[in-house]
């Protein structure tokens, strides 16, 4: 559990409407998914919200829904922002059993940056996945996924099975090995080598030189 709490009430007015009226009294409308009792439409403390962002941990963590002093384990499971001003408008959380298996995107963090020959060299990371998908228990989330650079170089590839996941947990995607990073060349190196006249190749004479013979 990361230690957010968010308040919530039962949400009466449902729908576009319902919706901006809620947003118009300080609250952030969602929607409570799974378990038995079905789909629920839930009204938010905003500052809850504001303040589970801020922490860098509400997208990835189990958290605590308190109602009415009921407390159970949810998960977010969506979050819409106002494409202009960014603010959240809508929630949605999803109810778990913290010893049930979920799957969950986890933050990828590369370390070692200086140890790695490829980038000394002026190469440069390029993320191919910056979250990965995995299956763990519900109250086992990992905070992060690490990727050591240490020995890389310039043309490397990194895929998952290269990667020592968190204990407990294993990628949803199984069926290949797909790529999370690679090293590439600086354009001006690679250009530069494309041009190159190939090692023995003869040189083109100079205009106005005539060939011997």
């Amino acid at each position: 559990m990361a230690g957010i709490v968010l308040n919530v009430e039962k949400r009466e007015r449902t729908g576009t409407g319902g919706a901006r009226a809620t947003r118009n009294s300080g609250l952030i409308p969602g929607v409570l998914y799974g378990g038995p009792r079905g789909s629920i439409p839930i009204e938010i403390n905003a500052k809850d919200v504001t303040t589970a962002l801020r922490s860098g941990k509400f997208l990835s963590h189990m958290v605590e829904l308190n109602h009415q002093g009921e407390k159970q384990p949810v998960i977010p499971r969506a979050i819409q922002f106002h494409p202009v001003t960014d603010e959240v408008i809508h929630v949605d959380l999803y109810r778990v059993e913290e010893n049930a298996e979920i799957a969950i995107d986890v933050v990828v963090h590369f370390k070692n940056h200086e140890a790695s020959p490829g980038l000394k060299r002026g190469g440069v990371l390029n993320v191919v996945r910056h979250t990965i998908k995995l299956k763990c228990k519900a109250n086992k989330i990992p905070e992060e996924i690490v990727v050591d650079l240490t020995g890389r170089d310039i043309g490397d590839s990194i895929h998952i099975s290269q990667i020592t996941l968190p204990e407990g947990s294993r990628p949803v995607i199984r069926d290949r090995d797909f790529t999370v990073a690679t090293i590439a060349g600086r354009k001006a190196e690679v250009e530069t080598a494309a041009a190159a006249p190939a090692e023995g190749a003869a040189a083109a004479p100079a205009e106005g030189e005539k060939k011997e013979g």
